[in-house]
């Protein structure tokens, strides 16, 4: 069990408000919560419904409150904190163990010398949640009583409950909620016991964690049904909160539909995987690599599928799913999701373009990045690698020759290529890279000009057309002469009295010496650092030397900084309301989805599979710290590196995933994986 925490952490309210749980269903609806069963986000509930799918996303049921009447006494198993600070009930002091059983959350409380077990999951592909509770010891039965406490909003927002009045309304074994005319109704269920309406607006839960983001932190949630059950002995009570008219109230089978579709997420992994045996900290993050892969339905593409970037707050974005995707799918041996996300996105090219954010409900999509489609080609590269599906690759090849045609004539953003064979990027205002922190006006990491990360890609995407066109029997010496080009433009990144590269060229103040972990991208691309037969951009010199640098300054246990601490405007630490935390967001803070890169740059360099799988292994303790069984979205610069930001990003889960399988390829050259 990787996750697993005994009384000395679940009886430590600090510490168990720290640790937190999730739940998906496939769809971008998603559960989460704390260990301790406090809410300390605005994020935080069992039942976030994707009402629009992948999108929409709408908190229904933020929290069941349970009592158990036993042998006299009365034992709470809930924890609330109030606007006044007060933590009432104080539940967690009855909480013995909480593990993650795969991806299932499970509580062990104990009441007396009785011991009840409480799980809580999603159906795969439906908003629905399931709760069970167990009485796994007692000597004689005991009654449990479950308030449930549901909303309506937007998982962003806050709620005020005065004077809203949602409609409960009596069903067979539960009650049915309409929030207001037009509002999706949704039902709670129970399959046994007696569940009674009511109408009690609890105000002013106090969500911690939102008031040190500088946000609202407060919050109402409706008490709309009160559930009354006595289990004995080894009896089980089922409850559902669901947006489907008929869901399943057997907790039996759904839960071995749940575990069934883990063990076969555990069975693709292995039919790819490197090795025999994998450390159990690699598989919990394979199921953890699901959590990511929804739904996103079209008209062309009704089976469309792609990547949300992290829970609890991101959509899906352009550029994290094209980096996420090849760790997310490919590594985990789903190549047939690979080739569903590749297909989707083509039907939001644009300009030669991927746009970078979906809007929410309505809106177009935002095509404000140089990057995404840049990592789109690396997604096919690696797709096409592992499966050799030359007649998708004939599919696709026109749309790729489309986008190369719009960079040299020019798109969006001042995006073009110029006379040195580089790639710019950038006008006044934007923020194209994926270092794209902007309050207001103030683009805080502008980067215009000639970034080094985006040229790496380009000469990887030329290179990678050239052998397509080659393969397909096309026209393929264009893109051989550009690459040769970019190649010979690339120079212009090596400065000799820094050691290292320049992060970008040609910005409106010139070049730019500051030291960003974007040069690493250079040795770590395969198509970039010589890894796949092409020509290298740098020799293998600079490529040491580029390591040796980053290690020095930029590597911590989790992850890269995102600048050096010896330059003047490094931040250690990540915090505050939101300018003060985008105004550090790319200024120090530690990513961690870029160690993946770092340890492929490593590999590639130092030729040692030993001492790259040694800058791994600090993760296996990160997956108890913050999202559980999940990896950050970032960490502070500065020791301890405490985790911020998203408890679970894909691009972090899918880079430490694909870093890993890179190690143990390497060690095992002629193992199974493609």
């Amino acid at each position: 069990m990787v996750v697993l925490f005994d009384r000395a952490v679940c009886g430590d309210l600090p510490s168990a408000e720290k640790k937190e749980w999730l739940i998906t269903n496939g769809i971008g609806g998603y559960g989460a919560g704390t260990v301790a069963g406090l809410l300390t986000r605005r994020y935080h509930g069992l039942l976030i419904a994707a009402l629009k799918p992948p999108l929409q996303r709408t908190l229904l049921l933020a929290k069941l409150d349970e009592t158990v009447q036993y042998q006299g006494k009365t034992y709470e198993l809930a924890v609330n904190r109030w606007a006044d600070g007060t933590v009432a009930p104080q539940g967690y002091q009855n909480l013995q163990r909480f593990q993650i059983e795969g991806s299932i959350p499970l509580w062990n409380y104990t009441c007396g010398e009785a011991q009840i077990e409480k799980r809580v999951w999603m159906q795969p592909g439906a908003n629905t949640t399931y709760v069970s509770y167990t009485l796994k010891q007692a000597s004689s039965a005991l009654t449990l009583s479950i308030k449930a406490l549901v909303n309506y909003r937007d998982h962003h927002s806050e709620t005020r409950g005065q004077n809203w009045q949602m409609q409960v309304t009596p069903i067979p074994q539960g009650v049915c909620i309409s929030p207001f005319d037009g509002a999706t109704s949704f039902s709670l269920l129970a399959d046994q016991g007696d569940i009674n309406p009511e109408h009690i607006w609890y105000r002013n839960f106090n969500l911690d964690i939102e008031g040190y983001r500088g946000l609202g932190n407060r919050d109402d949630n409706l008490h709309a049904a009160t559930l009354e059950v006595t289990l004995k002995p080894g009896e089980s009570l089922t409850v559902v909160a669901s947006t489907e008219h008929h869901p399943n109230l057997n907790g039996k089978t759904a839960l071995i539909e749940r575990r069934a579709h883990e063990q076969q997420l555990l069975e693709n992994w292995q039919s790819v995987s490197p090795t025999q045996t994998t450390p159990p900290w690699i598989q919990q993050l394979v199921l953890a690599a699901d959590q990511f892969v929804v739904d996103r339905p079209l008209t062309e593409e009704p089976e469309g599928k792609t990547i949300i970037a992290g829970y609890p707050w991101f959509g899906d974005w352009g550029r994290d799913t094209m980096i996420s995707l090849p760790g997310i799918t490919v590594t985990t041996g789903r190549t047939e999701i690979a080739r569903t996300i590749i297909r989707t996105f083509v039907r939001y090219l644009d300009q030669g373009m991927l746009p970078n954010i979906f809007p929410e409900v309505g809106e177009q999509p935002d095509y404000n990045t140089v990057d995404a489609i840049l990592w789109y080609f690396e997604s096919i590269r690696c797709y096409h690698a592992a499966t050799q599906d030359n007649d998708f690759l004939q599919e696709i090849f026109p749309k790729l020759k489309d986008i190369i045609a719009w960079h040299q004539t020019g798109t969006r953003y001042g995006i073009h290529l110029d006379q040195d064979g580089l790639i710019y990027a950038g006008e006044a205002s934007t923020q194209l890279t994926w270092m794209d922190a902007k309050v207001g006006d103030w683009v805080v990491t502008p980067r215009v000009g000639k970034p080094i990360e985006i040229n790496a890609l380009w000469y990887s995407a030329l290179r990678l057309m050239t052998s397509f066109a080659q393969r397909l029997g096309e026209p393929h010496q264009a893109f051989q002469d550009m690459a040769d080009h970019a190649k010979a433009g690339f120079q212009r990144f090596w400065a000799k009295n820094l050691g290292c590269c320049y992060d970008v060229l040609d910005g409106p103040n010139g070049d730019d010496p500051a030291l960003r972990p974007n040069q690493i991208f250079a040795v770590s691309l395969p198509m970039a650092s010589g890894q796949t037969g092409s020509p290298a951009l740098l020799s293998l010199a600079q490529q040491r030397a580029i390591v040796e640098v980053c290690g020095q300054s930029l590597v911590t246990p989790y992850g890269l900084r995102s600048l050096s601490p010896e330059h003047p405007s490094y931040q250690g630490h990540y915090g505050g309301n939101p300018l003060q935390r985008d105004g550090v967001y790319h200024q120090g803070t530690t990513w961690a989805w870029l160690l993946g890169p770092y340890v492929q740059a490593h590999l590639q360099v130092y030729r040692n599979p030993d001492q790259a799988r040694s800058l791994l292994e600090p993760m296996a303790d990160h997956l108890l710290a913050h999202g559980l069984g999940n990896v950050s979205e970032i960490l502070d610069g500065d020791a301890p590196f405490t985790p911020r930001g998203c408890f679970a990003q894909a691009w972090s889960v899918a880079e430490i995933l694909r870093a890993w399988v890179a190690v143990e390829q390497f060690k095992n050259p002629n193992e199974r994986y493609p």
